[in-house]
């Protein structure tokens, strides 16, 4: 009698195994498959920050400076004090920012990033100085915010002097020398392009009482900071409109004023 054919032996073996069982890990009751989850979660985040605190792959090796004017990119990595050879994630910007608007009052805002794998970079913005006020035969530069940032030994060029000249009265008292170089400021930034670059000086008498000397000779009364914006542009129609005038009042706006002398 014949034995059974190789396909009958295959089918045989294929019913005596079964269906296929699941994996070794489903096949663990609920609770067991549930710990080892979580050791293997606790495993991958302990091997994370060791990766990140830990190892040697993502450590400050390197920082570099961008957006310097007068400043060198090398003041600003020396006063940044980045420490070199610390994990990268763990270096605090916020503190290091500080660090830098504390020790360069010339930079006006910086942005501390990182740079994976090794690096820091320091983006800056410098001041820019709206006013220059002498001061013991040197030079404080004011910015826009009426800042005085820093002492130079020599005027920049382009920038017009601030002269405050206020006698010690209730007009000082009331609104303080702060206050009065905030005036200047507001009135030097919002003045138009062709007459700013013609400003040698703004001399500030009282609040209210704020002037320039133009280049040629020329004079203009501004009154206070108040309204700079319509005075601005009130003044450079008046120039076109007389433009050998060398006395310029615009003090009110609504009616302007202009001579020759």
């Amino acid at each position: 009698m014949a034995g059974p054919t190789t396909a009958e032996r295959g089918e045989r073996q294929h019913q005596d195994s079964g269906p296929p069982r699941p994996p070794l890990i489903k096949r663990l009751p609920k609770p067991r498959r549930l710990i080892i989850s979580v050791v293997c979660l606790a495993l991958l985040g302990a091997g994370s920050l060791w990766v990140l605190y830990g190892s040697q792959w993502f450590r400050v090796e390197r920082v570099s400076a961008s957006g310097t004017r007068v400043l060198t990119d090398g003041q600003v990595v020396e006063a940044a004090d980045v420490p070199v050879g610390s994990p990268l994630i763990s270096v605090d910007t916020d503190v290091i920012e500080a660090r830098l608007r504390r020790k360069l009052p010339r930079i006006d805002s910086v942005d501390v990033v990182r740079s994976w794998p090794h690096g820091i970079g320091l983006k800056v913005t410098e001041r820019t100085p709206v006013l220059i006020a002498e001061k013991g035969g040197k030079f404080v530069e004011v910015d826009a915010k009426g800042v005085r940032y820093a002492t130079v030994s020599r005027a920049p060029k382009g920038v017009p002097a601030l002269e405050i000249t206020v006698s010690p009265s209730v007009g000082l008292r009331r609104f303080g020398t702060d206050r009065l170089a905030r005036e200047a400021v507001r009135v030097a930034g919002s003045l138009p392009a062709a007459v700013a670059r013609d400003t040698w000086v703004v001399k500030v008498r009282s609040y209210d009482s704020i002037s320039l000397e133009l280049s040629g000779g020329r004079t203009v009364l501004w009154g206070s900071g108040e309204k700079s914006g319509v005075k601005a542009r009130t003044l450079s129609a008046l120039m076109k409109a007389a433009p050998e005038a060398r006395y310029f009042d615009v003090s009110v706006p609504t009616a302007p004023a202009s001579s020759a002398s």
